[in-house]
């Protein structure tokens, strides 16, 4: 048995570029992960910032389908809690009826934004956000065709009806997240990046583990490979992670403290902000393999998702090709296969 080594992509908007660009480069570093031997190339979902590009998975996945040959591609994630389950359901059967048995449907727990932009996707809807579980429930049975009987809806199908269906991935950091995907029977991803409590990563290995068998674990991290130690080290920096911690009980993960203070703001309850220094993986291709073999035995993972942030251009993609697969399997002796990419978000994950 072997881990899998994919991508997750966020479409960041470096200083000095524009969208256009971003959106090009991400279209480019697919491409070059499918001759890389990644497994996957998943995209984020992110809303009303000027730092990342990708507001509509859906829309970018189409459009990189169109332009790869073999390599599955995703998001990572569609937030849910803002659409009609219906609706996702129809959108990746109309992709994976274009593309059959390339589509994969990574669900994220988190708004994708701050409050005001949540406001503005659930403007006119009744949605409090808080039917997430039943959510995924229906768009599992949609994907599945299998519309419960008790269901108010039952005999609905999300049309066209694909030969190949997408398949599903819960994104999440906790434990309870884990629980959800096992009791739905769909694959967990963990967001390492967001979490890195061992405790916690321990937690919900064992509980999706026993809850489904047969599933598979996968953990997203962030990583940056370079030529020597140091070069990894200085393009790391000292990247931190933000937590607004809401009245509520919601934890919500930002990239500045300027974002936490704005989402704090807008989200009209008292709130608390914590900084902790970034869990990034940074090295060598041989020291960051040796880690990734590490977490591969420790929790028995079936696949790493890696999201590599890293503001230059140049440097990010030598990063992800010092990575690749084919690579790695050569120079390693380790089998690393390659056909899925990295889930995790780097701002607004609920965990």
């Amino acid at each position: 048995m072997s881990y899998k080594l994919s991508i997750l992509d966020q479409s960041p908007i470096f200083p000095g570029s524009t969208a256009f660009n971003a959106l090009q480069n991400t279209v480019r570093l697919a491409q070059k992960a499918e001759e890389w031997g990644y497994s996957r190339f998943w995209v984020s979902e992110h809303h009303h910032t000027d730092q990342l590009a990708g507001s509509s998975p859906e829309v970018l996945i189409s459009y990189i389908l169109a332009r790869t040959n073999t390599i599955q591609v995703g998001s990572g994630g569609v937030m849910l809690q803002h659409y009609s389950p219906y609706k996702v359901a129809e959108n990746f059967h109309v992709l994976s009826t274009l593309a059959p048995g390339r589509v994969d449907l990574g669900i994220g727990k988190a708004p994708g934004g701050l409050p005001l932009s949540t406001k503005a996707l659930q403007y006119g809807t009744v949605n409090d956000g808080k039917d997430f579980s039943e959510r995924l429930s229906f768009l599992n049975e949609l994907i599945e065709n299998s519309v419960d009987a008790e269901h108010p809806l039952t005999g609905i199908q999300a049309t066209p009806i694909p030969e190949k269906k997408p398949e599903i991935f819960l994104l999440g950091a906790s434990a309870n997240s884990a629980q959800l995907a096992a009791e739905q029977g769909i694959s967990f991803v963990f967001a390492k990046f967001i979490n890195s409590d061992e405790r916690v990563i321990e937690q919900a290995a064992k509980v999706y583990r026993e809850g489904f068998p047969n599933g598979r674990f996968i953990i997203s991290l962030a990583v940056i490979a370079a030529s020597t130690q140091s070069e990894a080290k200085q393009l790391a920096g000292d990247r931190k992670i933000v937590k607004v911690h809401l009245e509520s009980g919601r934890s919500v993960t930002l990239q500045t403290i300027e974002q936490a203070e704005v989402f704090g703001k807008q989200s009209g309850e008292p709130f608390e902000i914590t900084e902790q220094k970034a869990d990034i993986v940074a090295g060598t291709p041989d020291y960051v393999n040796e880690i990734l073999e590490k977490l591969y035995r420790t929790y028995q993972v079936d696949e790493f998702i890696i999201h590599t942030p890293v503001e230059k251009e140049e440097e990010r993609i030598k990063s992800f090709q010092l990575l690749s697969p084919l690579n790695t399997k050569r120079n390693t002796g380790i089998e690393i296969r390659g056909e899925y990419p990295y889930i995790a978000s780097r701002i607004f994950l609920n965990q």
